[in-house]
């Protein structure tokens, strides 16, 4: 379900950015692809966090079979997948 969203958002979204180095980056307007992931996808936000000053992280997560993105936002309103794959797997941390 992932590569087939990789895939509708190919046919409709903004250029990826020229410094880019993935192939497979989807972007987005970043509160559509929110809906998508969520509608469309069934996926759920997982975690979040800042790359840097003007960059934002999340990782999305479809409990149903396990894949994963992780979506880059940044501050014009846009957000590109990044990164997807398989087989996600919650690691609790216990005592050092």
């Amino acid at each position: 379900m992932i590569r087939q969203l990789a895939k509708i958002l190919t046919l409709g979204c903004a250029p990826v950015a020229a410094n880019a180095q993935l192939a497979d980056v989807s972007c987005d307007d970043s509160a559509r692809l929110k809906e998508t992931l969520t509608q469309v996808v069934g996926a759920e936000r997982h975690g979040m966090g800042l790359r840097d000053p003007e960059t934002f992280l999340e990782v999305w997560i479809k409990r149903s079979n396990g894949e994963w993105l992780i979506v880059q936002s940044y501050p014009n309103g846009t957000s590109c997948i990044v990164a997807m794959g398989e087989h996600w797997e919650d690691v609790v941390s216990g005592p050092a």
